[in-house]
């Protein structure tokens, strides 16, 4: 099992943060580069079950299936259905938690696959979804 994490720490309270990100059709709204979403299967989008989305061009790019979410506890767990890499058993874990300078941002995935994809999952996964959405996060609520 391989693992990664990126995490920020913004100066708004997590309830704030919470509501730009905690909707799980919402990720385009703050992750740079990340299109609008569709929800399908489900009529809330924040029902387990329901996925999300993306198209770009008319076509559909990717697709994620929400897996668990606490709004009390300010989290979401959701699996990729159709990653472009060699890899199962996709779990990736969004959470806002309080921290003294206001809250901290914590986005997770493990996975399975061979250790030549893990740099591949770092690039494409860790930095430029995670870590850009972080870093928009973080000058949003400079």
């Amino acid at each position: 099992m391989h693992e990664l994490t990126r995490s920020t720490v913004v100066t708004a309270p997590p309830a704030r943060v919470w509501e730009l990100i905690g909707d799980f059709a919402a990720l385009g709204d703050w992750v740079p580069g990340v299109p609008p979403a569709r929800i399908e299967e489900r009529e809330d989008a924040n029902e387990p079950g329901a996925v999300r989305v993306f198209t770009v061009d008319g076509k559909d790019v990717a697709h994620e299936r929400l897996l668990e979410r606490d709004a009390a506890e300010r989290f979401y767990v959701y699996t990729v259905l159709d990653l472009p890499l060699p890899i199962t058993d996709y779990r990736a874990t969004l959470t806002v938690r309080e921290h003294p300078e206001g809250s901290e941002v914590v986005w997770s995935a493990s996975y399975e696959g061979s250790d030549d994809v893990v740099p591949q999952m770092e690039e494409l996964v860790g930095d430029t979804t995670f870590g850009a959405g972080l870093d928009a996060l973080r000058a949003r609520f400079a």
